[in-house]
């Protein structure tokens, strides 16, 4: 069995998140990289395309609170997605919140 890794670098969406008032009202720019490990087994594999649109949408879409939220859903939604993942590593950022840096979370989860 093969176990390979998919990249996603630097997915730049523009999307409501956050808790702050000006976040709630305003798109900004978020920044996703994620690697994913995954078993290819005959012809199943993950798909990079839907793995980039399924972040987008859910972050366009469901205009979450805070970046802890988003990486929960959105990778669990992943896994629902393509079982064969055996883990993610997943970071979502802002570069334009603060004036002086970029700021995020990242999450790992092995399943």
């Amino acid at each position: 069995m093969n176990v390979y890794k998919l990249y996603i670098e630097k997915l730049r969406v523009e999307a409501i998140l956050g808790i702050l008032e000006s976040e709630r009202e305003n798109e900004q720019t978020i920044l996703v990289d994620a690697t994913i490990e995954y078993k290819k087994e005959g012809d199943h594999f993950v798909n990079y395309a839907y793995v980039a649109d399924t972040i987008e949408k859910r972050l366009k879409y469901k205009k979450y609170g805070l970046i802890e939220d988003a990486l929960k859903d959105i990778m669990l939604r992943l896994k629902e997605d393509y079982p064969m993942i055996d883990s993610i590593k997943m970071k979502i950022s802002k570069p334009d919140i603060l004036q002086n840096c970029t700021v995020g979370v990242e999450r790992y989860k092995e399943y």
